[in-house]
C-alpha cells in the first residue's frame, strides 16, 4: 500500500482527540491523545468569517462554549474570545474542570504545529468550496500532505480536493459508499485493486438506515480490492473486540485508551 498516511495502518483513531478527558476538538484533547499513543486524531474544521480554517464540529457554538451563533459568522479574533471548555463536564454537570482555564478554539495550523508528527483525519464541515483552498494552503504550508487525510460529507468539496491536491488522501463520502455497497451486494466489484487509483478509505458506521454495513462479506470483498475499513464511533470494548475479530482495520472512538487496550489484548499493536 503506497499511501504514506496509511503506513503504518491506523488501528486507533481518537474521535475529536481525547474527548473523554478533555474538551473535544481542543489542543488539550489532541495533546493528551498524542501522549496516549494513538495513531490518528479525527477532527473537524469550519471556515471563519475571515477565511481561517478553525477546528470545531458543530456549525454553532452553543453546545460547547459560552458563545452563540454560527462559527462561520464570526472572525477568528471573535472565536478566540470564547471559552471552548465552558460546558465540558466529566460527571454529568457536577463540575466543569476546564471552565475559565483559557481553553480556546484552535486553528488547523495551530493543531499541526502543536502535534508536529501526528496524523490527522480532517472533516471539512463547511459547505462553501472556499474551505478547500484554505485547507490545502494550511496543509501545504506545514508540509503535512503525508499526515493528513481529508474527509467530508460534501461530495462537491471532496471532488475539488482530489482535483486541486491529489497528493492529499481523501476518504469516501456517503454518496460514494452507497453505490459501492450495492455493487458489493450484487457481486460486481473488481477482483483486485486498481494500481492507478488511490486506496479506498471507508469511514462507516456498523449499521445505517437499517442496513448492516459491517459484515464478514463486506470486509472480505473490499479488502480484496485493497480498501481500508474504518468504523465509527465505537466506545464499547466488547464491540471493539467483535469488530477487530471480524477484520476491520481501524476503530474511531471517544475512548482511545480502551481501543488501545483491546488492540494490545488481540495482538494488533
Amino acid at each position: 500500500m503506497n499511501e504514506p498516511f496509511l503506513n503504518p495502518l491506523p488501528i486507533v483513531v481518537a474521535h475529536r482527540g481525547d474527548s473523554k478527558h478533555y474538551p473535544e476538538n481542543t489542543l488539550e484533547a489532541f495533546i493528551s491523545a498524542v501522549h496516549m499513543g494513538i495513531d490518528v486524531i479525527e477532527t473537524d474544521v469550519h471556515l471563519s468569517k475571515d477565511g481561517v480554517v478553525v477546528i470545531w464540529h458543530d456549525p454553532t457554538l452553543e453546545r460547547n462554549t459560552d458563545g452563540s451563533g454560527l462559527v462561520e459568522d464570526l472572525t477568528l479574533a471573535q472565536l478566540k474570545q470564547l471559552d471552548a471548555a465552558y460546558t465540558f463536564t466529566p460527571d454529568h454537570g457536577a463540575t466543569h474542570p476546564f471552565r475559565g482555564k483559557g481553553v480556546r478554539i484552535a486553528t488547523l495550523a495551530e493543531a499541526l504545529e502543536a502535534c508536529p508528527t501526528q496524523r490527522f483525519n480532517v472533516d471539512l464541515k463547511s459547505e462553501t468550496p472556499l474551505i478547500v483552498d484554505a485547507f490545502i494552503e494550511v496543509v501545504r504550508s506545514h508540509n503535512a500532505q503525508a499526515r493528513v487525510l481529508c474527509a467530508s460529507f460534501h461530495l462537491r468539496n471532496l471532488k475539488l480536493m482530489r482535483l486541486k491536491s491529489p497528493d492529499i488522501l481523501t476518504s469516501l463520502t456517503t454518496l460514494e459508499v452507497v453505490p459501492l455497497l450495492a455493487r458489493q451486494k450484487l457481486g460486481l466489484l473488481p477482483r483486485r485493486p486498481d494500481p492507478k487509483s488511490r486506496t479506498l478509505v471507508f469511514q462507516v458506521p456498523v449499521r445505517q438506515w437499517g442496513i448492516e454495513v459491517i459484515t464478514p462479506s463486506f470486509i472480505k470483498d473490499f479488502h480484496k480490492i485493497g480498501a481500508v475499513i474504518q468504523v465509527w464511533t465505537i466506545n464499547d470494548p466488547q464491540e471493539m473486540r467483535r469488530l477487530f475479530n471480524l477484520g476491520v482495520d481501524t476503530i474511531m472512538t471517544d475512548d482511545p485508551a480502551s481501543v488501545i487496550a483491546v488492540a494490545h489484548e488481540l495482538g494488533l499493536r
